[in-house]
């Protein structure tokens, strides 16, 4: 333990400081697929009954029209937060019409590629620029691509408790440029350690045969109708063969703010030629926003993003420019599907000390081949994390993973601790108790319990996935939300749909202008 992570962890222990642990906020966003009673991809529309896909706060649509996304408000309390991700989902539940919420994050059976629904958004500027973006993301990475699920984990600390630390470091930046200096630092250390994150929570080691379309592969045949790898963690997280873009070469620069803002705008201005043969346009419909490396700054895939609440008209780059960071959004968990919300307390509470232990542990700058090793101990662990004996690059050490993930565990547990002094009670000491038994027994991780549940019930991935999907839906619609939970959901469905009515009504001069525009306030932040 170094003398700085000491010094942070005594200071934050202090009976002055402690409670600020309690301040700490979480919000959830859950994609899941709609499918029929079959297993399919569902084909309907959004259903109005859910409210506005462009303007409810809560419920919205990812890439495709079946993809749903839930949102929670962001709360100091877990409990708080599971408590609001499964009220959208029993509200959800009840309004599906013959149609369940896919359990896990690899997609179900679906159609050829020109059937999957890419989302709508109506006819306002904004909702048809969000409807073109996508179709880009079709022509860039095709659609199957985009319906895979996933959990986003979005975590802040308290900004007193960044004032503490700064009263103790370092006097002479901003309290804004401390802060998301210490934040980047954050996403550095998760860099080096989320691959613990793939072994102890990854639940996608198999998928449906039909995903990859016949594109070359090296996964092995589970069955008729499904492909795994046997020590897989997280094939969701995995390159599936689908490096073959402008994004393979993109990696952003996490040694300061300053540099990976000016690497993601580089990126959303700078053309790329096989995306300019396409053009923007063909007989006067729109078919990608722009021929740049990246359309917007959003479609960077990264595994975690510092992130900043944007105003109404602002772009994220211009966020972090203006105000600097004031949270990270983790983007590799999978969904368990054995958990009908696809996470749980457990996970969350260890994801707290996971994060904060990455935001106090010294985190000397990415240099040399560690973004490299980073990358490949990553990569290793979703396609054969459970493998035995398997090592990982620590520095210039090749280690044993199983050792690696003891000696991370231990390192995290003080932080365990704090979190437990703070909020009374055991609970993130006991969710510590269970990642170390995932490490000293693999058969105990999700995606081993994924695999060895179709065995045991000779199922196919998707014959998995579905009867866990019928067992989530019966959990929900057996116990309905209150009357007046029911009405604040029906109220904000409304609003909603009122929202999108006006900004529909009211467009300020035509869509190419409106798209011009867009593109061109990037260019204010050349040389910020």
């Amino acid at each position: 333990m170094s003398e700085q992570f000491s010094r942070r962890l005594a200071l934050l222990g202090d009976a002055d400081n402690l409670p600020l642990l309690t301040h700490c906020l979480h919000g959830i966003e859950r994609e899941c697929l709609r499918v029929d009673g079959d297993g399919h991809l569902a084909l309907t529309p959004h259903p109005r009954i859910l409210g506005s896909a462009l303007t409810h706060p809560q419920i919205t649509t990812d890439y495709s029209e079946g993809l749903l996304e839930f949102i929670t408000p962001t709360a100091t309390s877990v409990e708080q937060t599971l408590d609001n991700l499964e009220d959208i989902h029993r509200f959800a539940s009840t309004r599906l019409d013959g149609e369940y919420l896919w359990s896990p994050s690899m997609p179900c059976e679906l159609p050829d590629e020109e059937t999957i629904p890419i989302a709508r958004y109506g006819s306002s500027h904004i909702g048809r620029l969000k409807y073109v973006y996508r179709k880009g993301l079709a022509l860039r990475y095709g659609k199957t691509m985009q319906c895979i699920a996933g959990i986003h984990y979005n975590f802040s600390l308290p900004e007193a408790l960044w004032k503490v630390l700064q009263q103790h470091e370092d006097g002479g930046v901003s309290p804004r440029d401390f802060q998301s200096a210490h934040y980047i630092a954050l996403i550095r250390n998760f860099r080096r350690y989320s691959w613990l994150l793939m072994y102890l929570f990854g639940a996608s080691p198999a998928l449906d045969a039909g995903f990859l379309r016949g594109r070359p592969h090296q996964l092995e045949r589970f069955d008729e109708h499904t492909l795994y790898l046997p020590y897989a963690t997280s094939l969701r997280m995995s390159d599936l063969g689908y490096q073959n873009n402008a994004q393979a070469g993109l990696t952003p620069c996490y040694n300061d703010l300053d540099s990976y803002i000016e690497s993601l705008r580089r990126a959303v201005s700078t053309p790329y030629p096989p995306y300019e043969k396409i053009g923007t346009k063909q007989n006067g419909e729109w078919l990608q926003l722009n021929t740049n490396v990246l359309q917007i700054e959003n479609e960077y895939y990264s595994n975690i993003r510092p992130k900043r609440v944007t105003y109404t008209g602002e772009r994220p780059i211009q966020a972090l420019t203006s105000r600097g960071v004031q949270y990270v959004e983790a983007r590799c968990l999978d969904i368990n599907p054995f958990l009908p919300l696809g996470i749980d307390a457990s996970e969350a509470r260890f994801l707290d000390a996971f994060l904060i232990y990455c935001a106090l542990q010294d985190s000397p700058l990415l240099e040399g081949g560690e973004c490299r090793s980073c990358t490949e101990n990553f990569l290793k662990v979703v396609k054969e994390g459970r493998r035995p004996g398997l090592h990982l690059q620590n520095g210039k050490q090749s280690v044993l993973l199983k050792d690696w993930a003891g000696e991370l565990l231990e390192r995290i547990a003080p932080i365990a601790e704090l979190l437990d002094r703070a909020h009374g009670g055991d609970a993130h000491r006991q969710s510590l108790e269970q990642q170390r038994e995932k490490v000293a027994n693999p058969d105990t991780t999700p995606s081993a319990q994924v695999l060895a549940e179709m065995r045991a019930r000779g199922e196919s991935f998707s014959a998995f996935a579905l009867r866990q999907s019928r067992e989530h839906a019966e959990q929900f619609r057996a116990q309905s939300l209150s009357a007046e939970k029911t009405a604040h959901f029906e109220t904000l469905a409304a609003n909603s749909l009122a929202e999108q009515a006006a900004l529909e009504r009211h467009p300020e001069g035509d869509f190419d202008t409106f798209v011009a525009a867009y593109q061109a306030s990037i260019l204010g932040l050349i040389g910020v």
